[in-house]
């Protein structure tokens, strides 16, 4: 028999129990049974890590690294056999690596005969294609949520997808969770008055509204046209935002450029400061540069993407680890998870 091929194994190898508890975990640590398994791929293994932490355990065994072709090798190196196993993998940058990562290791965890598989997804990758927007282009979203069921998932949870809709295209329970919770509590510490909360589109007029009854704040929404993806022309603002502090909200920061055209045209417009929360953190090309170059006072992102380099600059990255941790250990306990956002 030929040998096998030689693998060279990734950053996301597992380490020994010590290390993978280095993470800085929260004041309060919530220990669950042992029939719990949480694996992680390459995407972000410091948030799965934090995730550990806040759970009182470590993360499982495995290999996820490349054959010589580049091809993907998964190896699960403990027994899985009905236990409750969780993969943590954001389908971020590079997207579709680490959406295969993904996919195998659902795979190879259903192989193992592991009792429930959940895909926990921080980031949901291609999400802005939801819907047919021309003639013959497809709805990708749909067919990953076809994907990770048909591996063998038998739940997502996911954070704040971009068009609620995607939650009817995967035929398995998924779990909806809110990072609002992280935004409000970093904001009531900065004791803002006469807040405003920003709608950079009309398809974020509910999370701003929400928003804004949490906070206490008035409502301001931007009427804005794409003329292509990520370019935006801004026509008008509704709403009152002078004299005011502004907080702009949206899923998500990619380019930058609607971002910090939303938050010029503000301060123009009398805004006293201008913040924006984003759950998540693309940031493609010079995103960063448009930031610091806009009259953006701070961009508040969470960890659900790993920022390249670190938090530096106008970025405040705030972790959605607890968040995701309390929604695992409920829904390993079979308790509600709603109850989170109520």
């Amino acid at each position: 028999m030929a040998p096998a091929p030689a693998r060279r194994t990734s950053a996301a190898k597992t380490q020994p129990a010590k290390a993978a508890l280095a993470a800085p975990a929260p004041a309060v640590v919530r220990p669950v049974d042992a029939s719990l398994r949480l694996f992680t791929g390459n995407a972000n293994r410091p948030i799965a890590e934090k995730v550990a932490a806040y759970l009182g355990t470590a993360l499982s065994g495995s290999e996820v690294g490349r054959f010589a072709d580049g091809e993907i090798n998964v190896a699960v190196k403990e027994n899985v056999r009905g236990k409750d196993c969780y993969v943590i993998q954001p389908t971020c940058r590079p997207t579709n690596e680490n959406l295969m990562e993904l996919l195998i290791m659902i795979d190879a965890l259903r192989r193992a005969s592991a009792g429930r598989i959940t895909a926990v997804m921080p980031y949901f990758g291609y999400a802005r294609a939801d819907r047919k927007s021309a003639p013959r282009v497809p709805i990708t979203a749909r067919l990953v949520a076809n994907l990770i069921t048909e591996a063998g998932a038998d739940r997502v949870i996911t954070v704040d997808l971009h068009a609620g809709q995607i939650q009817g295209f995967f035929d398995i329970p998924l779990d909806h969770i809110f990072a609002m919770p992280v935004f409000l509590e970093h904001l009531r510490a900065k004791q803002l008055t006469d807040v405003v909360a920003v709608s950079p589109d009309v398809g974020g007029v509910e999370r701003a509204r929400a928003f804004a009854k949490r906070l206490g704040a008035g409502l301001a929404i931007v009427d804005k046209r794409r003329p292509r993806p990520n370019e935006a022309n801004i026509y008008n603002v509704i709403g009152d935002v002078k004299g005011k502090a502004a907080v702009i909200l949206d899923d998500m920061v990619d380019t930058g450029g609607t971002l910090t055209k939303v938050a010029n045209r503000i301060k123009e417009m009398g805004a006293t400061r201008v913040l924006a929360a984003c759950v998540h953190g693309v940031l493609s090309g010079s995103a960063l540069e448009l930031v610091e170059q806009s009259a953006l006072e701070e961009l508040i992102l969470t960890d659900s993407i790993p920022l390249p380099g670190g938090p530096h600059g106008k970025v405040k990255v705030l972790s959605i680890a607890p968040l995701l941790g309390e929604a695992i250990r409920r829904n390993h306990r079979g308790e509600s998870i709603s109850e989170l956002f109520v």
